[in-house]
């Protein structure tokens, strides 16, 4: 189709952040108290401030109620992890700059004054009015659940796309994963035996959702049913299974 090519962009890097964020479940805060761990204790508000519901005998309140206000006095970490088991599982670290405040019910508010977004690729800064704007993929938090169940029940779908990958990227492949997806395509983890590659499949449009994601990746499969075969891809299976 003529416009193909016109979905292939990825989502921006205030909604990768975004996306990080909505899906993660844990957080890593420094501060001068020291560094804490927290898992399923945070929300995020709409324009991207991050709600911290803490024990009242952790530091970190101590912390931020002696804290110049305004001025950056913690840092948050969230890790993207990929949730088929591939090599190299964290795709996305966010790390958040800012300053802490306690509201009435002594939850902490977080307002970033830096955001960075640090991928394969390398590191972004994010603008914090693009970040404020932004908001995460509208997959970002079936992710998990979409990618397992397509890694577990449906290895041979994920063998098929593979003919959609060109043959140079297939060379010396012993496994292919689905590594992650969002509303603008699929991307496949390619193993070797000594390193690893992603390949980004795109869709024809965007999906908004997760029925709209299931014909786009109705869409892919017709497409790769009717390409050729990539037998190195099942050489190289076949000779690493044995």
């Amino acid at each position: 189709m003529g416009d193909s090519q016109s979905w292939a962009a990825v989502p921006s890097a205030a909604e990768r952040a975004r996306s990080v964020l909505a899906a993660a479940w844990s957080c890593a805060v420094t501060a001068e108290g020291g560094r804490e761990e927290f898992v399923g204790a945070h929300s995020v508000s709409d324009d991207g401030r991050v709600l911290l519901h803490v024990p009242e005998e952790s530091t970190l309140l101590a912390t931020a109620v002696c804290a110049p206000r305004g001025e950056p006095s913690a840092v948050l970490e969230f890790a993207d992890v990929a949730p088929v088991p591939v090599r190299s599982r964290i795709r996305t670290r966010l790390w958040m700059a800012g300053w802490f405040t306690a509201d009435e019910e002594g939850h902490l508010a977080f307002r970033p004054t830096r955001v960075v977004l640090r991928e394969p690729s390398g590191a972004v800064v994010v603008g914090l009015d693009d970040f404020a704007a932004a908001t995460p993929d509208p997959l970002a938090t079936a992710e998990a659940r979409l990618l397992t169940h397509l890694a577990d029940c449906h290895a041979d779908a994920v063998e098929r796309l593979t003919r959609l990958v060109d043959s140079d990227s297939l060379h010396g492949a012993v496994r292919v994963q689905p590594l992650a997806v969002d509303r603008h395509g699929l991307t496949l983890r390619i193993e070797r035996a000594r390193a690893h590659g992603d390949v980004r499949l795109a869709f024809h449009r965007p999906a908004d959702d997760v029925g709209q994601l299931t014909e786009r990746m109705h869409v892919l499969l017709t497409r790769a049913g009717a390409a050729s075969c990539p037998r190195t891809l099942q050489r190289q299976r076949t000779d690493g299974d044995g």
